[in-house]
């Protein structure tokens, strides 16, 4: 997997589109904030595994805390974290299977990259891409050449 730049001046207005969704889904986006560390972590776990949960464990220990979440009443939907694994790093995020499609992911990337801008980047590393064609649509990232060896290279994994 490649990392992606994406540069955080002129990203698209969703202002519209988060007032859509909130009206037909039903669905708030905010950030997240510390008494629920351990509801999100764990949901985090149960959805994406142990090496997400800890990046979301990082996230949280970030002022702001570093991650931006939808909810529909008291349900998780997605969430998306920057500033996780390194400086000006983008993800993890994830959205349920049975809600993707309906533009939440969207907002969630929208959402953190823009709280990056507010922290005075001008661009930001999308790390270990999975859906590049998702971030080259939404905000126009592109692949950075040579970045199949990256941060995550020498990642210890589970047996």
């Amino acid at each position: 997997m490649q990392d992606m730049l994406v540069r955080l001046i002129g990203l698209p207005d969703v202002s519209l589109e988060e007032a859509r969704i909130l009206k037909k889904e039903k669905v708030i986006f905010r950030r997240a904030i510390a008494p629920e560390k351990h509801l999100v972590s764990n949901w985090v776990l149960a959805h994406f595994g142990e090496y997400w949960q800890s990046e979301v464990e990082v996230a949280f220990s970030r002022q702001p805390i570093s991650c931006w979440l939808a909810q529909r009443g008291n349900e998780i939907l997605g969430f998306a974290c920057y500033e996780s694994t390194a400086r000006n790093f983008f993800g993890p995020t994830g959205t349920l299977e049975s809600e993707r499609g309906k533009g939440i992911g969207k907002i969630l990337l929208i959402k953190s990259l823009e709280s990056m801008r507010e922290m005075g980047y001008a661009y930001a590393i999308i790390g270990g891409v999975g859906p590049a064609e998702f971030y080259e649509k939404t905000v126009n990232a592109k692949i950075i050449e040579e970045s199949e060896i990256s941060i995550y290279k020498n990642l210890i994994r589970k047996s």
